[in-house]
Protein backbone atom coordinates (compact mmCIF):
# COMPACT_ATOMS: atom_id res chain seq x y z
CA UNK A 1 0.00 0.00 0.00
CA UNK A 2 2.88 2.29 -0.78
CA UNK A 3 2.42 5.88 -2.01
CA UNK A 4 3.84 6.16 -5.38
CA UNK A 5 4.34 9.92 -4.78
CA UNK A 6 5.89 9.03 -1.62
CA UNK A 7 8.02 5.88 -3.21
CA UNK A 8 9.70 7.95 -5.94
CA UNK A 9 11.30 10.76 -3.85
CA UNK A 10 15.06 10.47 -2.93
CA UNK A 11 17.30 12.11 -0.30
CA UNK A 12 17.79 15.88 -1.39
CA UNK A 13 14.83 15.89 -3.08
CA UNK A 14 13.31 19.49 -2.49
CA UNK A 15 9.88 18.74 -3.15
CA UNK A 16 9.66 17.52 0.69
CA UNK A 17 10.56 20.85 2.21
CA UNK A 18 8.34 22.98 4.17
CA UNK A 19 7.26 24.89 1.10
CA UNK A 20 6.81 21.51 -0.90
CA UNK A 21 5.00 20.14 1.48
CA UNK A 22 2.59 23.08 2.14
CA UNK A 23 2.69 23.91 -1.90
CA UNK A 24 1.44 20.10 -2.25
CA UNK A 25 -1.20 20.41 0.43
CA UNK A 26 -2.46 23.34 -1.13
CA UNK A 27 -2.66 22.13 -4.33
CA UNK A 28 -4.59 18.80 -3.05
CA UNK A 29 -6.83 21.05 -0.91
CA UNK A 30 -7.97 22.94 -3.94
CA UNK A 31 -9.97 19.93 -5.38
CA UNK A 32 -10.33 17.54 -8.65
CA UNK A 33 -8.05 18.29 -11.82
CA UNK A 34 -10.89 18.88 -14.39
CA UNK A 35 -9.88 19.13 -17.63
CA UNK A 36 -12.57 19.65 -20.38
CA UNK A 37 -13.46 16.81 -22.50
CA UNK A 38 -13.59 16.85 -26.28
CA UNK A 39 -16.42 16.81 -27.83
CA UNK A 40 -15.04 14.22 -30.47
CA UNK A 41 -13.75 11.71 -27.98
CA UNK A 42 -16.69 12.57 -25.31
CA UNK A 43 -19.09 11.35 -28.58
CA UNK A 44 -16.48 7.95 -29.16
CA UNK A 45 -16.10 6.99 -25.95
CA UNK A 46 -19.32 7.69 -24.17
CA UNK A 47 -21.96 7.06 -27.04
CA UNK A 48 -25.08 8.84 -26.55
CA UNK A 49 -24.23 10.57 -23.24
CA UNK A 50 -27.19 12.76 -21.94
CA UNK A 51 -26.54 16.28 -23.65
CA UNK A 52 -26.36 19.10 -21.16
CA UNK A 53 -24.50 17.68 -18.95
CA UNK A 54 -20.65 18.63 -18.08
CA UNK A 55 -18.10 16.31 -19.11
CA UNK A 56 -14.53 16.18 -18.15
CA UNK A 57 -11.45 13.98 -17.90
CA UNK A 58 -10.46 13.91 -14.31
CA UNK A 59 -7.77 12.78 -11.22
CA UNK A 60 -9.08 11.16 -8.63
CA UNK A 61 -6.88 10.89 -5.36
CA UNK A 62 -8.06 10.49 -1.97
CA UNK A 63 -7.00 11.78 1.21
CA UNK A 64 -4.09 10.81 1.70
CA UNK A 65 -2.64 9.80 -1.96
CA UNK A 66 -2.75 5.99 -1.32
CA UNK A 67 -5.62 5.36 -3.98
CA UNK A 68 -4.96 7.34 -7.11
CA UNK A 69 -6.83 6.95 -10.58
CA UNK A 70 -5.83 9.10 -13.55
CA UNK A 71 -7.78 10.12 -16.90
CA UNK A 72 -11.39 9.33 -15.32
CA UNK A 73 -14.51 10.50 -17.10
CA UNK A 74 -16.23 12.68 -14.66
CA UNK A 75 -19.54 14.94 -14.84
CA UNK A 76 -21.58 17.17 -13.05
CA UNK A 77 -24.99 17.13 -13.46
CA UNK A 78 -26.90 20.62 -12.97
CA UNK A 79 -29.59 18.91 -11.09
CA UNK A 80 -31.51 15.31 -9.45
CA UNK A 81 -32.67 15.27 -13.79
CA UNK A 82 -29.34 15.00 -14.78
CA UNK A 83 -28.17 12.81 -12.69
CA UNK A 84 -30.93 9.97 -13.35
CA UNK A 85 -30.58 10.71 -16.92
CA UNK A 86 -26.54 9.69 -16.18
CA UNK A 87 -27.10 6.76 -14.30
CA UNK A 88 -29.48 5.41 -16.73
CA UNK A 89 -26.98 5.89 -18.95
CA UNK A 90 -24.33 4.24 -17.40
CA UNK A 91 -26.94 1.22 -17.02
CA UNK A 92 -27.85 1.12 -20.60
CA UNK A 93 -23.51 1.21 -21.54
CA UNK A 94 -22.46 -1.33 -19.07
CA UNK A 95 -20.90 1.50 -16.86
CA UNK A 96 -20.96 2.72 -12.86
CA UNK A 97 -21.27 5.56 -11.39
CA UNK A 98 -19.73 6.89 -8.24
CA UNK A 99 -20.91 10.11 -6.23
CA UNK A 100 -17.61 12.12 -5.53
CA UNK A 101 -18.10 15.15 -3.40
CA UNK A 102 -14.54 16.19 -1.44
CA UNK A 103 -12.46 12.99 -1.47
CA UNK A 104 -11.86 13.15 1.69
CA UNK A 105 -11.53 9.73 2.73
CA UNK A 106 -9.50 6.66 2.98
CA UNK A 107 -11.11 3.30 2.13
CA UNK A 108 -12.00 2.36 -1.40
CA UNK A 109 -15.51 3.23 -1.30
CA UNK A 110 -15.35 5.20 -4.30
CA UNK A 111 -12.19 4.22 -6.73
CA UNK A 112 -10.09 1.35 -6.16
CA UNK A 113 -6.54 1.60 -6.22
CA UNK A 114 -5.21 0.38 -9.73
CA UNK A 115 -8.33 1.53 -11.89
CA UNK A 116 -6.85 1.83 -15.02
CA UNK A 117 -7.94 5.32 -17.32
CA UNK A 118 -10.07 3.77 -19.42
CA UNK A 119 -12.14 1.96 -16.56
CA UNK A 120 -15.57 2.32 -17.10
CA UNK A 121 -16.19 4.26 -14.08
CA UNK A 122 -17.83 7.63 -14.16
CA UNK A 123 -18.11 9.93 -11.46
CA UNK A 124 -20.64 12.15 -10.30
CA UNK A 125 -19.33 15.68 -9.01
CA UNK A 126 -21.94 16.51 -6.80
CA UNK A 127 -20.24 19.84 -4.68
CA UNK A 128 -20.83 22.08 -8.38
CA UNK A 129 -24.21 22.14 -7.96
CA UNK A 130 -26.11 19.85 -5.19
CA UNK A 131 -25.87 22.52 -3.21
CA UNK A 132 -28.94 24.17 -2.07
CA UNK A 133 -30.05 24.93 1.53
CA UNK A 134 -33.20 25.91 2.86
CA UNK A 135 -35.06 25.94 5.89
CA UNK A 136 -37.95 23.76 5.77
CA UNK A 137 -39.66 24.84 9.18
CA UNK A 138 -38.33 26.14 12.52
CA UNK A 139 -36.18 22.60 13.27
CA UNK A 140 -35.93 21.11 9.54
CA UNK A 141 -33.48 21.73 6.56
CA UNK A 142 -33.66 20.69 3.47
CA UNK A 143 -29.75 20.26 1.78
CA UNK A 144 -28.43 19.37 -1.05
CA UNK A 145 -25.43 16.37 -0.81
CA UNK A 146 -22.90 18.54 -2.29
CA UNK A 147 -23.42 21.39 0.17
CA UNK A 148 -19.89 21.14 2.13
CA UNK A 149 -20.29 20.87 6.23
CA UNK A 150 -18.88 24.49 6.76
CA UNK A 151 -21.74 25.56 4.37
CA UNK A 152 -24.24 23.75 6.63
CA UNK A 153 -23.44 24.48 9.65
CA UNK A 154 -22.88 28.23 8.84
CA UNK A 155 -26.11 28.63 7.42
CA UNK A 156 -27.93 26.82 9.84
CA UNK A 157 -25.94 28.99 12.50
CA UNK A 158 -27.33 32.17 10.48
CA UNK A 159 -31.17 30.94 11.73
CA UNK A 160 -29.73 29.89 15.30
CA UNK A 161 -29.61 26.41 14.99
CA UNK A 162 -27.00 23.60 15.03
CA UNK A 163 -25.38 20.08 16.00
CA UNK A 164 -24.30 18.86 18.67
CA UNK A 165 -21.21 17.37 17.56
CA UNK A 166 -19.64 17.61 13.95
CA UNK A 167 -16.40 16.28 12.12
CA UNK A 168 -13.44 18.45 12.31
CA UNK A 169 -13.27 19.09 8.92
CA UNK A 170 -15.50 21.36 7.48
CA UNK A 171 -15.00 20.74 3.51
CA UNK A 172 -16.31 16.93 4.01
CA UNK A 173 -19.73 17.34 1.81
CA UNK A 174 -22.84 16.19 3.18
CA UNK A 175 -23.22 13.08 0.83
CA UNK A 176 -19.89 11.91 1.79
CA UNK A 177 -20.27 12.72 5.47
CA UNK A 178 -24.24 10.98 5.95
CA UNK A 179 -22.49 7.76 3.54
CA UNK A 180 -19.91 6.51 5.73
CA UNK A 181 -22.04 7.68 9.06
CA UNK A 182 -19.48 10.73 9.95
CA UNK A 183 -19.61 11.50 13.56
CA UNK A 184 -17.72 14.03 15.97
CA UNK A 185 -17.32 13.80 19.48
CA UNK A 186 -19.93 13.88 22.18
CA UNK A 187 -21.77 12.15 24.87
CA UNK A 188 -24.29 14.11 27.86
CA UNK A 189 -22.53 15.22 30.06
CA UNK A 190 -24.14 14.84 34.17
CA UNK A 191 -27.29 16.07 34.48
CA UNK A 192 -27.43 17.14 31.11
CA UNK A 193 -30.29 16.93 28.66
CA UNK A 194 -30.56 16.19 24.97
CA UNK A 195 -31.88 19.75 23.32
CA UNK A 196 -34.68 18.80 20.93
CA UNK A 197 -33.56 17.88 17.02
CA UNK A 198 -30.14 17.12 18.09
CA UNK A 199 -27.87 13.70 19.10
CA UNK A 200 -25.46 12.53 20.07
CA UNK A 201 -25.18 9.72 17.49
CA UNK A 202 -23.98 10.13 13.83
CA UNK A 203 -25.26 12.78 11.34
CA UNK A 204 -27.19 10.05 9.56
CA UNK A 205 -29.31 10.16 12.44
CA UNK A 206 -30.59 13.40 11.74
CA UNK A 207 -32.11 12.57 8.97
CA UNK A 208 -36.05 12.55 8.25
CA UNK A 209 -36.04 12.20 4.42
CA UNK A 210 -33.58 11.42 1.79
CA UNK A 211 -34.05 11.57 -2.16
CA UNK A 212 -31.89 8.83 -4.11
CA UNK A 213 -31.75 7.45 -7.51
CA UNK A 214 -32.80 3.88 -7.65
CA UNK A 215 -34.76 1.29 -9.65
CA UNK A 216 -37.95 1.34 -10.43
CA UNK A 217 -39.37 -2.06 -11.42
CA UNK A 218 -42.65 -0.46 -12.89
CA UNK A 219 -40.71 1.96 -15.23
CA UNK A 220 -38.00 0.12 -16.00
CA UNK A 221 -35.26 2.08 -15.24
CA UNK A 222 -33.68 4.35 -12.83
CA UNK A 223 -35.82 7.04 -11.28
CA UNK A 224 -35.46 9.62 -8.27
CA UNK A 225 -37.25 8.54 -5.19
CA UNK A 226 -38.03 10.05 -1.74
CA UNK A 227 -37.59 8.02 1.56
CA UNK A 228 -38.71 9.15 5.05
CA UNK A 229 -37.41 8.03 7.62
CA UNK A 230 -39.55 5.15 8.82
CA UNK A 231 -39.49 3.21 5.67
CA UNK A 232 -37.51 0.02 6.01
CA UNK A 233 -35.61 0.80 3.10
CA UNK A 234 -34.26 4.23 4.34
CA UNK A 235 -32.80 2.69 6.62
CA UNK A 236 -30.43 0.95 4.48
CA UNK A 237 -29.59 4.13 2.60
CA UNK A 238 -29.07 6.44 5.66
CA UNK A 239 -25.70 4.69 5.44
CA UNK A 240 -25.02 3.50 1.98
CA UNK A 241 -21.35 2.88 2.07
CA UNK A 242 -21.37 5.02 -1.22
CA UNK A 243 -23.89 1.96 -2.75
CA UNK A 244 -26.64 4.46 -3.98
CA UNK A 245 -26.97 8.23 -5.15
CA UNK A 246 -28.26 10.58 -2.94
CA UNK A 247 -29.24 13.89 -4.40
CA UNK A 248 -30.88 15.77 -1.15
CA UNK A 249 -31.98 15.48 2.53
CA UNK A 250 -33.91 17.08 5.03
CA UNK A 251 -32.08 17.15 8.34
CA UNK A 252 -33.81 17.31 11.89
CA UNK A 253 -31.62 20.18 13.13
CA UNK A 254 -32.34 21.91 16.30
CA UNK A 255 -31.16 25.14 18.77
CA UNK A 256 -27.52 26.48 18.41
CA UNK A 257 -25.26 26.12 21.59
CA UNK A 258 -22.27 28.49 22.77
CA UNK A 259 -19.63 25.79 23.00
CA UNK A 260 -16.13 26.62 25.10
CA UNK A 261 -13.27 24.59 24.37
CA UNK A 262 -10.42 24.35 26.39
CA UNK A 263 -7.49 22.64 25.59
CA UNK A 264 -4.84 20.77 27.71
CA UNK A 265 -1.23 19.06 27.23
CA UNK A 266 -0.37 18.51 31.19
CA UNK A 267 -2.09 15.71 31.92
CA UNK A 268 0.03 12.64 31.56
CA UNK A 269 -1.77 9.53 28.99
CA UNK A 270 -1.23 6.87 32.16
CA UNK A 271 -3.53 9.38 34.11
CA UNK A 272 -5.71 10.24 31.10
CA UNK A 273 -5.60 6.63 30.20
CA UNK A 274 -5.31 5.19 33.42
CA UNK A 275 -7.60 2.59 34.80
CA UNK A 276 -11.28 2.35 35.22
CA UNK A 277 -11.42 3.43 38.94
CA UNK A 278 -8.60 5.52 39.66
CA UNK A 279 -8.51 8.61 41.14
CA UNK A 280 -7.21 11.79 38.78
CA UNK A 281 -8.19 13.43 35.62
CA UNK A 282 -9.18 10.54 33.66
CA UNK A 283 -10.89 10.71 29.92
CA UNK A 284 -13.87 9.10 32.13
CA UNK A 285 -13.74 12.16 34.78
CA UNK A 286 -14.05 14.49 31.77
CA UNK A 287 -16.88 13.21 29.99
CA UNK A 288 -18.81 13.31 33.38
CA UNK A 289 -18.38 16.94 33.77
CA UNK A 290 -18.51 18.04 30.44
CA UNK A 291 -19.69 15.22 27.49
CA UNK A 292 -17.16 16.42 24.98
CA UNK A 293 -14.11 15.19 24.86
CA UNK A 294 -11.01 13.89 22.48
CA UNK A 295 -7.55 13.37 22.81
CA UNK A 296 -4.90 13.07 20.31
CA UNK A 297 -1.88 11.56 21.82
CA UNK A 298 1.17 11.50 19.65
CA UNK A 299 3.81 8.68 19.17
CA UNK A 300 6.09 8.45 21.67
CA UNK A 301 5.07 10.86 24.20
CA UNK A 302 3.54 10.77 27.55
CA UNK A 303 1.13 14.28 27.35
CA UNK A 304 -1.77 14.02 24.98
CA UNK A 305 -3.44 17.33 23.53
CA UNK A 306 -6.85 17.03 25.22
CA UNK A 307 -9.47 18.89 24.19
CA UNK A 308 -12.41 19.40 26.12
CA UNK A 309 -15.92 20.88 24.98
CA UNK A 310 -18.98 22.58 27.46
CA UNK A 311 -21.94 24.22 27.04
CA UNK A 312 -21.62 27.69 28.17
CA UNK A 313 -24.18 29.99 26.89
CA UNK A 314 -22.41 32.70 28.12
CA UNK A 315 -18.68 33.52 27.90
CA UNK A 316 -16.65 32.61 30.28
CA UNK A 317 -13.96 35.05 31.95
CA UNK A 318 -10.64 33.99 30.71
CA UNK A 319 -12.41 32.40 26.89
CA UNK A 320 -11.62 34.22 24.16
CA UNK A 321 -14.59 34.83 21.89
CA UNK A 322 -14.24 32.97 18.19
CA UNK A 323 -16.50 34.28 15.15
CA UNK A 324 -15.15 31.67 12.63
CA UNK A 325 -13.94 28.25 12.45
CA UNK A 326 -10.80 26.49 12.25
CA UNK A 327 -8.68 28.49 15.36
CA UNK A 328 -5.49 26.43 15.94
CA UNK A 329 -3.62 27.04 12.57
CA UNK A 330 -0.39 25.55 13.83
CA UNK A 331 -2.30 22.36 13.05
CA UNK A 332 -3.62 23.25 9.46
CA UNK A 333 -0.06 24.55 8.24
CA UNK A 334 2.78 22.08 8.68
CA UNK A 335 5.47 23.98 11.00
CA UNK A 336 9.07 23.71 9.49
CA UNK A 337 10.47 21.53 12.41
CA UNK A 338 7.37 19.28 11.61
CA UNK A 339 7.75 19.48 7.78
CA UNK A 340 11.68 19.18 8.20
CA UNK A 341 11.32 16.32 9.95
CA UNK A 342 8.81 14.53 7.51
CA UNK A 343 11.18 15.44 4.31
CA UNK A 344 14.29 13.22 6.19
CA UNK A 345 12.18 10.52 7.23
CA UNK A 346 10.54 9.95 3.50
CA UNK A 347 12.89 10.92 1.09
CA UNK A 348 15.49 9.27 3.42
CA UNK A 349 14.05 6.29 4.59
CA UNK A 350 14.82 7.89 8.28
CA UNK A 351 11.73 6.29 10.10
CA UNK A 352 13.29 5.96 12.94
CA UNK A 353 12.93 9.64 13.40
CA UNK A 354 8.96 9.20 14.63
CA UNK A 355 9.68 9.43 18.10
CA UNK A 356 11.44 12.86 17.09
CA UNK A 357 8.75 13.46 15.04
CA UNK A 358 6.09 12.71 17.69
CA UNK A 359 7.83 15.27 20.21
CA UNK A 360 7.66 17.67 17.28
CA UNK A 361 4.05 17.63 16.78
CA UNK A 362 3.35 17.90 20.54
CA UNK A 363 5.22 20.67 20.79
CA UNK A 364 3.40 22.39 18.16
CA UNK A 365 0.77 21.99 19.24
CA UNK A 366 1.31 22.90 22.93
CA UNK A 367 3.36 26.52 21.42
CA UNK A 368 1.12 27.03 19.39
CA UNK A 369 -1.88 26.79 21.82
CA UNK A 370 -0.22 29.45 23.61
CA UNK A 371 1.12 31.98 20.62
CA UNK A 372 -2.43 32.00 19.53
CA UNK A 373 -4.72 32.08 22.33
CA UNK A 374 -6.43 29.03 21.53
CA UNK A 375 -6.02 26.86 24.74
CA UNK A 376 -9.54 28.38 25.47
CA UNK A 377 -12.24 29.95 22.87
CA UNK A 378 -15.78 30.00 23.18
CA UNK A 379 -18.63 31.25 20.79
CA UNK A 380 -21.25 29.40 18.70
CA UNK A 381 -20.96 25.88 17.86
CA UNK A 382 -19.43 25.94 14.26
CA UNK A 383 -16.33 27.79 15.35
CA UNK A 384 -15.68 25.36 17.89
CA UNK A 385 -16.22 22.10 16.51
CA UNK A 386 -14.63 22.90 12.88
CA UNK A 387 -11.03 23.04 13.42
CA UNK A 388 -9.12 20.94 11.22
CA UNK A 389 -8.47 22.41 7.19
CA UNK A 390 -7.50 20.09 3.85
CA UNK A 391 -3.67 22.03 4.45
CA UNK A 392 -2.70 19.41 7.58
CA UNK A 393 -0.31 16.97 7.39
CA UNK A 394 -1.63 13.73 5.09
CA UNK A 395 -1.61 10.73 7.18
CA UNK A 396 -3.46 7.36 7.01
CA UNK A 397 -5.75 6.16 9.66
CA UNK A 398 -7.06 3.06 10.84
CA UNK A 399 -10.43 3.55 12.54
CA UNK A 400 -12.70 1.60 14.98
CA UNK A 401 -15.86 1.76 16.59
CA UNK A 402 -16.15 0.08 19.98
CA UNK A 403 -19.73 -0.21 21.15
CA UNK A 404 -19.90 -0.43 25.32
CA UNK A 405 -21.54 0.83 28.59
CA UNK A 406 -21.29 4.44 29.34
CA UNK A 407 -19.38 3.36 32.47
CA UNK A 408 -16.74 1.25 30.50
CA UNK A 409 -15.60 3.76 28.19
CA UNK A 410 -12.55 3.99 30.75
CA UNK A 411 -11.98 0.41 30.90
CA UNK A 412 -11.74 0.68 26.85
CA UNK A 413 -9.83 3.29 26.42
CA UNK A 414 -6.81 1.84 29.46
CA UNK A 415 -7.16 -1.52 27.87
CA UNK A 416 -6.81 0.07 23.88
CA UNK A 417 -3.92 2.47 25.22
CA UNK A 418 -1.98 -0.10 27.30
CA UNK A 419 -1.67 -2.85 24.29
CA UNK A 420 -1.08 0.37 22.19
CA UNK A 421 1.90 1.17 24.03
CA UNK A 422 3.22 -1.66 24.71
CA UNK A 423 3.18 -2.74 20.79
CA UNK A 424 4.46 0.23 19.89
CA UNK A 425 7.29 0.00 22.24
CA UNK A 426 8.61 -3.68 21.73
CA UNK A 427 8.49 -2.65 17.44
CA UNK A 428 10.77 0.08 18.37
CA UNK A 429 13.24 -2.27 20.78
CA UNK A 430 13.23 -3.83 17.32
CA UNK A 431 14.14 -1.38 14.96
CA UNK A 432 10.62 -0.72 13.46
CA UNK A 433 8.60 2.41 13.82
CA UNK A 434 5.68 1.58 12.65
CA UNK A 435 4.11 4.75 14.08
CA UNK A 436 4.59 8.67 13.48
CA UNK A 437 1.47 10.27 14.10
CA UNK A 438 -1.03 10.20 16.76
CA UNK A 439 -3.93 8.11 18.46
CA UNK A 440 -7.15 9.88 18.22
CA UNK A 441 -9.89 8.67 20.71
CA UNK A 442 -13.12 10.31 20.59
CA UNK A 443 -16.37 9.80 22.79
CA UNK A 444 -19.96 9.53 20.98
CA UNK A 445 -23.46 8.27 21.62
CA UNK A 446 -25.19 6.20 19.59
CA UNK A 447 -27.50 6.44 17.08
CA UNK A 448 -31.03 6.59 18.65
CA UNK A 449 -34.00 7.34 16.38
CA UNK A 450 -36.59 8.38 19.15
CA UNK A 451 -34.12 11.60 18.70
CA UNK A 452 -35.60 12.55 15.22
CA UNK A 453 -38.85 12.99 17.04
CA UNK A 454 -40.57 11.26 13.97
CA UNK A 455 -42.90 8.11 15.40
CA UNK A 456 -41.27 4.76 13.59
CA UNK A 457 -38.37 5.99 12.91
CA UNK A 458 -35.42 3.54 12.03
CA UNK A 459 -31.90 3.44 12.79
CA UNK A 460 -29.28 3.82 9.84
CA UNK A 461 -29.05 -0.24 9.32
CA UNK A 462 -24.96 0.26 8.19
CA UNK A 463 -24.23 2.96 10.91
CA UNK A 464 -21.04 1.69 13.60
CA UNK A 465 -23.46 3.74 15.78
CA UNK A 466 -26.26 1.77 15.29
CA UNK A 467 -27.31 0.16 18.81
CA UNK A 468 -27.07 -3.60 19.26
CA UNK A 469 -30.73 -5.49 19.73
CA UNK A 470 -29.06 -8.13 21.71
CA UNK A 471 -27.07 -5.15 24.16
CA UNK A 472 -29.24 -2.56 24.96
CA UNK A 473 -27.34 -1.46 27.66
CA UNK A 474 -24.47 -0.61 25.21
CA UNK A 475 -24.71 3.24 24.44
CA UNK A 476 -21.59 4.47 24.27
CA UNK A 477 -19.29 4.17 21.09
CA UNK A 478 -15.40 4.22 22.00
CA UNK A 479 -13.33 5.62 18.67
CA UNK A 480 -10.12 4.50 18.44
CA UNK A 481 -7.65 6.20 15.19
CA UNK A 482 -4.38 5.87 14.87
CA UNK A 483 -2.68 7.71 12.24
CA UNK A 484 0.80 7.48 10.44
CA UNK A 485 2.73 8.43 6.59
CA UNK A 486 1.74 6.76 4.08
CA UNK A 487 4.47 4.26 3.32
CA UNK A 488 5.89 3.78 6.82
CA UNK A 489 7.49 0.81 6.59
CA UNK A 490 5.86 -1.94 9.17
CA UNK A 491 2.39 0.06 9.68
CA UNK A 492 0.03 -2.66 8.38
CA UNK A 493 1.71 -5.27 10.25
CA UNK A 494 0.96 -3.29 13.10
CA UNK A 495 -2.48 -2.23 12.42
CA UNK A 496 -2.63 -5.57 11.61
CA UNK A 497 -2.29 -6.70 15.45
CA UNK A 498 -4.44 -3.74 16.64
CA UNK A 499 -7.11 -4.64 14.85
CA UNK A 500 -6.91 -8.26 16.08
CA UNK A 501 -6.65 -7.21 19.83
CA UNK A 502 -9.63 -4.98 19.34
CA UNK A 503 -11.77 -7.60 17.66
CA UNK A 504 -10.95 -10.28 19.92
CA UNK A 505 -11.10 -8.20 23.15
CA UNK A 506 -14.29 -7.10 22.32
CA UNK A 507 -15.89 -9.46 20.55
CA UNK A 508 -19.44 -8.65 21.05
CA UNK A 509 -19.83 -10.45 25.03
CA UNK A 510 -18.97 -7.23 26.90
CA UNK A 511 -18.07 -4.97 24.04
CA UNK A 512 -18.39 -4.82 20.12
CA UNK A 513 -15.79 -3.52 17.82
CA UNK A 514 -17.07 -1.99 14.15
CA UNK A 515 -14.70 -1.02 11.56
CA UNK A 516 -14.86 3.17 11.03
CA UNK A 517 -16.05 3.12 7.00
CA UNK A 518 -14.26 5.70 5.71
CA UNK A 519 -11.01 4.84 7.28
CA UNK A 520 -8.48 1.85 7.21
CA UNK A 521 -9.01 -1.99 8.31
CA UNK A 522 -9.11 -5.20 7.72
CA UNK A 523 -5.29 -5.29 6.93
CA UNK A 524 -3.03 -8.61 6.56
CA UNK A 525 0.39 -7.54 6.85
CA UNK A 526 1.00 -5.63 3.99
CA UNK A 527 -2.07 -3.63 2.90
CA UNK A 528 -5.62 -2.36 4.53
CA UNK A 529 -9.48 -3.47 2.97
CA UNK A 530 -7.61 -6.87 2.38
CA UNK A 531 -8.60 -9.56 5.26
CA UNK A 532 -10.80 -11.80 3.85
CA UNK A 533 -12.26 -13.03 7.23
CA UNK A 534 -12.74 -9.42 8.65
CA UNK A 535 -14.51 -8.10 5.37
CA UNK A 536 -16.26 -11.58 5.23
CA UNK A 537 -17.08 -12.71 8.22
CA UNK A 538 -15.77 -9.83 11.43
CA UNK A 539 -17.29 -6.94 9.64
CA UNK A 540 -21.01 -8.25 9.08
CA UNK A 541 -21.32 -10.59 12.30
CA UNK A 542 -20.81 -7.08 13.82
CA UNK A 543 -24.31 -5.90 12.57
CA UNK A 544 -25.99 -9.08 13.30
CA UNK A 545 -29.07 -9.97 10.71
CA UNK A 546 -29.75 -5.69 9.80
CA UNK A 547 -26.41 -6.71 7.48
CA UNK A 548 -28.23 -9.15 5.16
CA UNK A 549 -31.12 -7.12 5.16
CA UNK A 550 -29.39 -4.07 4.54
CA UNK A 551 -27.38 -5.75 2.00
CA UNK A 552 -30.90 -7.16 0.50
CA UNK A 553 -32.35 -3.39 0.08
CA UNK A 554 -29.24 -1.78 -1.48
CA UNK A 555 -29.10 -4.64 -4.20
CA UNK A 556 -33.45 -4.36 -4.57
CA UNK A 557 -32.81 -0.06 -5.60
CA UNK A 558 -29.79 -1.23 -7.57
CA UNK A 559 -30.17 -4.12 -9.37
CA UNK A 560 -27.66 -3.69 -12.44
CA UNK A 561 -24.37 -2.60 -9.57
CA UNK A 562 -24.28 0.86 -11.05
CA UNK A 563 -23.38 2.19 -7.76
CA UNK A 564 -20.86 -0.82 -6.96
CA UNK A 565 -17.12 -0.67 -6.21
CA UNK A 566 -15.28 -3.47 -6.16
CA UNK A 567 -14.92 -3.57 -2.31
CA UNK A 568 -18.64 -3.39 -1.81
CA UNK A 569 -18.86 -6.58 -4.07
CA UNK A 570 -16.24 -8.11 -1.13
CA UNK A 571 -18.56 -6.97 1.35
CA UNK A 572 -21.73 -7.84 0.27
CA UNK A 573 -21.28 -10.83 -2.53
Amino acid sequence: MTDRSLSNHQPGDTSWTRRGLLRAATALAAGPCLIAADPAAAAAELPGFPAGVALSRTAYRNWDGEITAVGLWACAPDGPAQAVAVVNWAWRQGWTVRARGASHGWSPLTVAEGTPSDARVLLVDTAPHFDGLALESADEVRAGTGVTLEALLTFLEGHGLGVTASPAPGDLTLGGALAVGAHGTAVPARGERRLPGHTYGSLSNLVLSLTAVVWDPADGAYALRTFTRDEADCAALLTHLGRSLVTEVTLRVGPDTRLRCVSRTDIPAGELFAAPGSDGRTLESFLESDGRAEAIWFAFTEFPWLKVWSVEPVKPLTSRRVTSPYNYPFSDSVPTPVADLVGRMVSGAAWYLAPVLGNAQFDAAALGLVATVSADIWGPSKNTLLYLRPTTLRVHANGYAVLTRRDRVQRVVAEFTAFYRERLDAYAAAGRFPVNGAVEIRVTGLDDPSDTGRAGARAPSLSALRPDADHPEWDTAVWLDVLTLPGTPHAEAFYRELEAFLLTTYDGTHALTRVEWSKGWGYTGTSAWSDEDVLGTAVPSSFGPVWTGAADTLERLDPHRVFRAPLHTRLFG
